[in-house]
């Protein structure tokens, strides 16, 4: 299922919101750290632990640190291996330089994973072109990068490389913080932006794209956002057009952002 739930420290949802979107067939969790709906319905035994992918953040830069943290989630998640384990939110080359060296969090991960407790070990960055520099090294599994419709760099900077290299792509923030619903100044008479699933539509319309996450904060924006699965299919020419068009206008009017 390329649509996945993730969790964040300014949304909520309960355990069962969260066995919920398993059961509609979402089988990516990403979680966030925080002993949430995503962490407690796994402890809990809500969700069958081998239907799932559960993706966590490594906020840790170095081993020792690391360590803790990782035996920290698997009390908390109540499970004795982590699908996919991505360092959060690397940012710069002397961030990288930490992670991968000697003492650093990626020699930790890779004696995790073989070990068996660890499965995929990802990269999360905001920088496309060093994200993609990093993932050609072929040092990590899989890379998380941001990616919608007012923010598509990443089909120029990150997208042909990861397609060379098989490597998995999940996409965040697909709405943009929301401002992809939003209407702006310039947007031509009688236009209505679309609706939250149509961004994830968008997102996902990209091949290179293996899963596009949503963060709903609520049952209610969950199940809205589930109705993607009872009608999926990618955009028209039309829509993606109109959606493309709209990126630019929120891109222009919601400040410089890279």
């Amino acid at each position: 299922m390329r649509l996945g739930l993730a969790t964040r420290g300014n949304t909520s949802l309960s355990a069962e919101g969260a066995a919920y979107a398993v059961e509609r067939g979402v089988n990516y969790l990403n979680w966030c750290g925080y002993d949430d709906g995503i962490a407690k319905a796994l402890r809990g035994k809500l969700i069958d632990r081998s239907r799932v992918v559960v993706a966590m953040q490594l906020d840790s830069r170095d081993a020792a640190s690391a360590a803790t943290e990782l035996e920290e989630a698997f009390r908390m998640l109540g499970t004795r291996r982590i699908d996919v384990v991505t360092s959060y939110y690397v940012e710069s080359r002397r961030e990288w330089e930490q992670v991968t060296s000697r003492d650093g969090a990626l020699p930790l991960l890779q004696s995790e994973k073989q070990k068996g407790r660890v499965g995929l070990i990802g990269l999360t960055t905001h920088q496309r072109k060093l994200g993609a520099e990093w993932a050609a090294e072929k040092k990590i599994d899989l890379l998380m990068v941001r990616y919608n419709a007012a923010h598509r760099g990443a089909e120029q900077d990150v997208f042909p490389v990861t397609e060379r290299l098989g490597m998995p792509v999940v996409a965040y923030t697909a709405q943009r913080w929301g401002a992809l619903r939003r209407k702006t100044q310039d947007d031509p008479p009688k236009f209505t932006p679309p609706a939250a699933i149509e961004w994830y539509r968008f997102a996902l319309a990209h091949p290179a794209v293996s899963v596009a996450l949503m963060a709903p904060n609520g049952r209610s924006e969950l199940e809205e956002n589930l109705k993607l699965l009872d009608e999926w299919r990618p955009p028209t020419d039309a829509e993606f057009e109109a959606m493309a068009a709209h990126g630019l206008r929120v891109r222009k009017n919601a400040g410089r952002f890279p």
